[in-house]
């Protein structure tokens, strides 16, 4: 960690041009010789990534930040909160650290937070940082985890262990498997249920859940977790020897609330179809992406448009964790009514279980983006293929 850049004229300096072009400040003299620009410039950059994504981070003072990338890719604030809000102990061991920000999120949870971290710059930046935002009972170790649980005493077990596995870079190409990212989870996983009884895996949202269950053991819930409707993460909570049923819940962190909803994973359910009634529903992310959509149409009691439409509709509005509509009307995917209604048109399309892409349907039938339309081209009950035609109810 260089020490350097936190001199207080540089510090200011890093805040007063956050945002501002990296590619023109880079052209201009280095004010501070004594530093390297390179290793300023990258405060600047990173800062600037933090403000929306880590907000604490960046109102605090005298905060290092490490590359932009590793800025990317931490977690976020929200997401990291969420988390904390899943699971709480005494002890916690963070066997790939990073940034902290879970890190920081847990420790208001936890008695103690272990920061496992192999690269010494990295854990000597967290350190720092968990200083200058007050976090006493969070405690960095610049080693391989795997040595860190190692000389714990034979009797102590944490109570959970938290793990973020990074794919490996001779894994890139392949289909994403737990297996082929460090650490190895899947090859270690009895050795780390030796040390805890409870174990959260966090990945990256493109694992598929049915891939990790067949990697896994003991798996007792899976979260998804979206903000502002992107998927962020899977989450894993295993528990040692469950052999119970698998809950799955999501989770869509909004500005103003949490859009959540869960389901048992394998339990049969079976739903109502119907042709399109006077309200249409389109599920967050996170339910895309848990599968569960015949268990929507049931917990909601609404009528699919199809069995694979994974669009919902009803005749009385009622709250659900997506985006609702009203319908103004449904035409027939045919020339002769593509033509009257929707020919040079402004709207927003999206297409489910439909043929053609976003970009042929407006290409063909000359329709702009925007305005306060939204066409939905889908296929109904009756596999015909239809436009609706909607107003967005926010």
């Amino acid at each position: 960690m260089n020490s350097s850049i936190l001199n207080k004229n540089i510090q200011e300096f890093i805040s007063q041009n956050s945002g501002a072009s990296i590619t023109k400040l880079a052209l201009q003299k280095n004010p501070f010789p004594e530093v390297d620009w390179i290793l300023i410039l990258n405060q600047i950059e990173a800062k600037a990534k933090a403000k929306d994504k880590l907000p604490t981070w960046f109102s605090t003072e005298n905060i290092i930040y490490p590359s932009k990338i590793s800025v990317e890719q931490t977690s976020s604030e929200k997401t990291a909160a969420y988390k904390a809000y899943l699971i709480s102990g005494k002890t916690l061991i963070d066997l790939t650290g990073g940034f902290g920000v879970d890190d920081y999120y847990f420790s208001k949870k936890f008695e103690v937070v272990a920061h496992c971290e192999i690269n010494e710059n990295l854990s000597a930046i967290v350190k720092h940082n968990f200083e200058q935002l007050d976090v006493k009972n969070c405690f960095c170790y610049a080693d391989d985890s795997a040595n860190i649980l190692n000389e714990s005493k034979p009797d102590f077990k944490w109570d959970w262990i938290y793990i973020d596995p990074s794919r490996r870079n001779d894994a890139k190409g392949k289909i994403f498997m737990l297996k082929d990212c460090l650490p190895n989870v899947p090859e270690s996983l009895d050795f780390y249920l030796k040390k805890t009884d409870s174990i959260l895996i966090k990945t990256a949202p493109l694992l598929d859940i049915s891939a990790g269950l067949s990697e896994l053991k003991f798996v007792k819930t899976i979260h998804i977790i979206a903000l502002e409707n992107e998927v962020k993460e899977l989450l894993f909570e295993i528990h040692n020897h469950y052999s119970g049923e698998i809950t799955i819940k999501t989770a869509n962190i909004l500005k103003n609330k949490i859009e959540t909803f869960e389901f048992i994973l394998g339990e049969s359910y079976y739903p109502l179809y119907h042709l399109p009634q006077k309200f249409l529903y389109e599920p967050n992310s996170a339910i895309m992406k848990s599968g569960g959509f015949d268990q929507v149409s049931n917990s909601f009691r609404i009528n699919k448009l199809h069995k694979h439409s994974h669009l919902y509709t009803s005749d009385e509005l009622i709250a659900f964790p997506g985006r609702i509509f009203e319908i103004e009307k449904v035409i027939s995917y045919s020339k002769n009514d593509m033509k009257t209604v929707l020919l040079n048109q402004h709207a927003n399309i999206t297409t489910r279980n439909f043929p053609e892409t976003v970009e042929n349907i407006r290409k063909k039938w000359k329709i702009k983006n925007g305005g306060n339309l939204y066409c939905f081209f889908t296929t109904d009950k009756n596999d015909n293929k239809i436009v609706l035609i909607c107003r967005k109810i926010t």
